[in-house]
């Protein structure tokens, strides 16, 4: 059976209508249900040969959404009631390394989820074979940071896409000290570096930002047609 087609208008419909949230009503949550969709959003979303190289650190609580604040003290205060005020708030972070261990991780639970049951030891060696080589081509080339790092970053892009189609308002900031963020969280002991946190929730009354109009590049110049 063929996967359900989305509606085309609708994707495009939602992609024009959500922007970054200044301003959090702080009487709305977002209900239960809703949660564990932004949770699954967090786990599908695609990534380079499957390695998903992420953590994610999601806050509900007004102390865990205080802890993430921290990050905000001095040059960033801007951004304080962003993190504060919103109903949940995601941090999205990156793996540092992937090694031997990590690689076989990720092998069993694919081979758990059955991936290659059509022929469980070819498959799986190609799998192990594909994965390691774009890893060990980034570390080679010194950049597998940068190339996690743009993992999560596609991580982050659906992320906006899926909550937005919920009618959930969201706010992406680097404007944040991630080494603050580290520190809260020990990220670097657990090998990972935090990158941008996402707050959640549904836009007050007064925020400005709602009522601009979109601005973006044209067709002609972003989109060579060949």
């Amino acid at each position: 059976m063929s996967p359900l087609k989305p509606n085309a208008n609708d994707i495009v419909t939602t992609a024009k209508s959500r922007y970054t949230t200044k301003s959090y009503d702080v009487t709305r949550r977002i209900n239960d249900v809703d949660v564990q969709v932004i949770r699954e959003l967090l786990r599908f979303s695609p990534s380079s040969t499957n390695a998903q190289p992420w953590h994610f650190i999601l806050a509900s609580t007004q102390e865990g959404k205080e802890r993430i604040a921290k990050s905000t003290d001095g040059v960033y205060i801007f951004n304080r009631a962003k993190i504060v005020d919103a109903s949940h708030v995601v941090v999205f972070a990156a793996r540092n390394e992937i090694d031997e261990e990590y690689l076989q991780h990720i092998l069993k639970i694919e081979e758990d989820d059955n991936r290659f049951v059509a022929d469980p030891q070819m498959l799986r060696e190609q799998m192990h074979g594909a994965r390691s080589m774009f890893v060990n081509m980034h570390k080679d080339a010194g950049d597998l940071d940068a190339w996690t790092q743009a993992q999560t970053y596609l991580n982050i892009g659906q992320f906006m896409l899926g909550v937005a189609a919920l009618g959930i308002d969201a706010t992406p900031m680097e404007g944040v000290d991630l080494g603050i963020l580290d520190a809260e969280f020990g990220l670097k002991e657990k090998g990972f570096r935090s990158l941008v946190v996402v707050s959640l929730g549904y836009r007050a009354a007064d925020d400005f930002n709602a009522a601009l109009p979109k601005s973006r590049l044209s067709e002609a110049e972003i989109i060579t047609e060949i």
